[in-house]
């Protein structure tokens, strides 16, 4: 027999359909009953898409986007109709031989002999199982078959892939069912699924038919109760049933059996294969999802074409090829598309344990540019959270924007541009091309899919992220070489919102770096914790213990579900004998530090009064929002004598529309925190927003531009409700015409109905948008809240301002 196709799913089946076109001897080997497993197990009545919608399907079985059920009535009859050898329920159980001559022995007994061997056995059979306490109670699975089995459940989806969203989705369809679903997201932003099942999922979050728990992952399974960890610690939720899609693994042991090797030894690696779909075993090809294409159409494809090069036709390109071509033809040298792919592959390092075919469905969305010396490829506070990877050339990025001529190299094979697509900052340098250069734009999706499906691609863009980290902490007269011993050392660490860290009184010798969120130092007197500091994203801790050896004098907490990056003291101390002057600014940070030890044991008499009250205000205002805060507004109710001049400035001064309400929030002691933006590190209105319409500006704030297309995904993203949609107002009349003719609502935020009779006189509705606090980002005296308090009640301050011992010697 010419070939033998393992797996009937997409692949499998559009391969066998086109060897039975072209007359070549073959059998398909499938180990259930029933053909293409893979969206057989879909739940019933699923609509399956046709994605992308620009490539063109080669294969001999019809396809396109349809209900489930359609799809497979119309692949049994085709391949029945094509007269395609089937063996059903026989299980391959190993495979032996050489090309030319290989064994494949079969759960019945019976063995099969091929000259070659087609692999589309794809990776459903062998899902990830969850890995926590309670994973083996009875009401955790795996599977969804039909929605409708499930009334009045309280139901959690744990995984927000396509068959996570899609199984919430199909549980929420019916209101009738009266089912409660939640779905968890690790995460703010989706990156695994597709667009159009993204949309959908925020339609019915905003209907109110499911609800979204977004940076939340499972801690431990009760009976009828799952225990979440969240971005602000732990909480309990009501669940009847789990049903768990947390992606699935190749089946790696029963294909290295065969002799295949993979692209490295993580757990989610795929085989390595050429362009031809072969792997290091000649003779045996692997397509599909196997191959780390998981799209329906991508392989229908691969089955035919993988038949097309096992006939003689070496000079096939794949359907893709067209597109590509379009996207490459703006770079220099006319080079084949193959030629660039290779150039993609052995230069830029987070791409080198792909395979040629993830390459190519990775660059469908990406673009590729090309500059010449001198050329700028973005401006210091540029929009923009995609992230670049050189394929040839260098890149200079200019450190003082006062300065152009003092600039950083990034060579080629790096990345730059990852901290705007980590945090959606603006850009914070400018960057230039040092030579002729060609550079990979991927988008903000296409990047996050690839770290969240690439093991090796995120390993290393965390690697030079805590490079340049360190070197940017450490400031200039570090090198990477200098730093490579650490950064090897480092660890990646994510830390639930409470959790310690450091604790006083400990031994160990690590160095902490805060990569996302924020810390709590605090200090443990009488038996209760005082307050000492607040580190936000970008902070280094625990160094004290590391350079004098004593043991931990303070404990350090998240504040907020964080990452903090651990460094081994050895390490640290070998970079701080090597480099004197980083220890001389080490020893500095650690004297004020001492400062600050000194001052609270020195106040134990008086513990209890003005120091046991800054504790709690400052867990307050952590509570509250100012532990991912940049900038937060505050108000001293002490001095507040209600007169509304706030809210009256902030309409006035933004479209005639108030982004602050003042009694809304919540109060501790005399200090009250309003509703208004609190201009987060990490902001999760920004986690996903269509037209990237929410930017942070030079001083860090949060602003929404004119792109803003008003589909509310910033409300409903934001903890702390201080996002609103409405339309912006017709113009008022001005202030002198309302003190001498009344005309127009005066002051401050126009009523709903002078509103809306304005805008009827206009002819005209306008659209709803979104509105929040920018800090009167570009208004002259900065923000006209704080200018227009008469009493100075209303501050706004960074929490490194606020919580500080200073605030403990105001109040003692």
């Amino acid at each position: 027999m010419r070939v033998a196709i393992v797996g009937s799913g997409p692949a499998g089946l559009s391969a066998a359909a086109h060897a039975a076109a072209l007359g070549m001897s073959h059998v398909l080997i499938e180990k259930t009953d029933h053909l293409s497993d893979t969206i057989f197990k879909y739940q019933k009545g699923k609509h399956v898409m046709a994605t992308p919608a620009n490539l063109v399907l080669r294969s001999d079985l019809d396809f396109d986007a349809g209900k489930r059920e359609t799809i497979l009535d119309t692949w049994d009859r085709q391949i029945e109709d094509n007269k395609v050898d089937v063996r059903l329920n026989a299980e391959v159980k190993e495979i032996s031989g050489e090309a030319g001559a290989f064994s494949l022995k079969l759960s019945t007994g019976e063995t099969i002999e091929a000259e070659a061997v087609v692999l589309a056995i794809g990776t459903q059979g062998n899902p990830n199982l969850l890995r926590l306490p309670g994973a083996d109670l009875p009401h955790v699975q795996y599977q969804l078959d039909d929605p409708t089995e499930y009334v009045d459940e309280h139901i959690t989806v744990i995984g927000s892939g396509d068959a996570g969203i899609e199984n919430a989705l199909g549980l929420a369809a019916d209101e009738a069912q009266g089912n409660v679903v939640t779905i968890l997201n690790r995460s703010a932003d989706f990156a695994r699924a597709k667009g159009a099942n993204v949309k959908l999922l925020e339609e019915a979050e905003a209907d109110g038919r499911i609800i979204v728990r977004r940076e939340t992952s499972p801690s431990e399974v009760r009976p009828g109760e799952l225990l979440l960890d969240t971005r602000d610690g732990q909480e309990a939720i009501r669940c009847d049933r789990i049903i768990a899609r947390t992606g699935s693994q190749p089946p790696r042991a029963f294909v290295e059996g065969a002799g295949i090797a993979f692209t490295s030894e993580d757990r989610g690696a795929f085989p390595q294969l050429t362009p031809s779909f072969e792997t290091t075993k000649n003779g045996i090809h692997v397509i599909g999802a196997l191959a780390g294409y998981p799209l329906i159409k991508h392989c229908m494809n691969q089955g035919y074409d993988v038949i097309e090069f096992l006939s003689g036709n070496t000079d096939l390109k794949p359907a893709d090829e067209p597109i590509l071509a379009e996207k490459f033809a703006r770079l220099p040298g006319r080079r084949s598309v193959d030629d660039w792919l290779e150039t993609f592959h052995r230069e830029i390092v987070i791409l080198q344990e792909l395979s040629p075919l993830q390459i190519r469905e990775l660059m469908l969305d990406s673009t590729v540019h090309a500059y010449e010396r001198g050329e700028i490829i973005f401006t210091r506070n540029d929009p923009g959270s995609s992230m670049f990877a050189i394929a040839e050339g260098s890149v200079a990025v200019e450190v003082k924007p006062d300065d152009p001529s003092v600039t950083v190299p990034i060579e080629q094979g790096s990345i730059f541009g990852e901290v705007g697509l980590i945090s959606g900052r603006r850009r914070g340098s400018t960057v230039r091309a040092a030579e002729p250069t060609v550079v990979i734009e991927l988008t903000r999706q296409a990047a996050l899919k690839l770290l969240a499906t690439a093991p090796s691609a995120n390993r290393a863009v965390n690697r030079i992220s805590i490079e340049r980290q360190l070197l940017q902490l450490f400031g200039s007269g570090l090198t990477r070489d200098d730093v490579g011993e650490l950064v090897d050392a480092a660890q990646v660490v994510s830390v639930p919102a409470g959790d310690i860290v450091i604790e006083e009184g400990g031994d160990d010798k690590d160095i902490f770096i805060v990569r996302r969120g924020s810390m709590i130092v605090e200090k443990n007197l009488g038996g209760h914790p005082v307050f000492l500091s607040y580190l936000p994203a970008g902070s280094y801790f625990g160094e004290m213990a590391v350079i004098d050896g004593s043991k931990r004098t303070a404990s350090v907490r998240a504040a907020i579900k964080s990452e903090v990056v651990r460094f081994p003291g050895e390490a640290f101390n070998a970079l701080l004998d090597a480099k004197p002057d980083i220890r001389a600014r080490a020893l500095d940070d650690m004297a004020g530090r001492r400062e600050i030890n000194d001052f609270v044991e020195s106040r134990k008499a008086s513990f209890g009064g003005a120091v046991d009250m800054y504790s709690q205000t400052a867990q307050f205002l952590v509570d509250n929002g100012l532990g991912e805060a940049t900038d937060v507004l505050l108000i001293d109710e002490k001095l507040c004598v209600g007169c509304d001049n706030c809210e009256k400035a902030c309409a006035d001064s933004h479209d005639g529309l108030s982004r602050l309400d003042r009694e809304a929030g919540r109060t501790y002691a005399h200090l009250h925190v309003p509703t208004s933006c609190r201009h987060c590190e990490h902001p999760h209105c920004m986690a996903d927003c269509p037209p990237n319409a929410i930017r942070r500006g030079p001083d860090g704030e949060v602003f929404i531009d004119d792109t803003c297309i008003g589909c509310g995904n910033c409300q409903r993203n934001c903890p702390y409700g201080v996002i609103r949609m409405d339309a912006r107002p017709p113009k008022k009349p001005g202030l002198l015409s309302w003190l001498l003719f009344g005309a127009g609502p005066g002051p401050g935020e126009a009523s709903y109905a002078w509103r809306k009779k304005a805008a009827a006189a206009e002819g005209a509705e306008r659209p709803k948008v979104a509105i929040k606090c920018d800090m009167c980002s570009g208004v002259e005296g900065g923000p006209a809240c704080v200018r227009s308090c008469p009493t100075g009640a209303a501050i706004r301050v960074s929490p490194e301002r606020f919580l500080s011992v200073a605030r403990m010697e105001e109040a003692d």
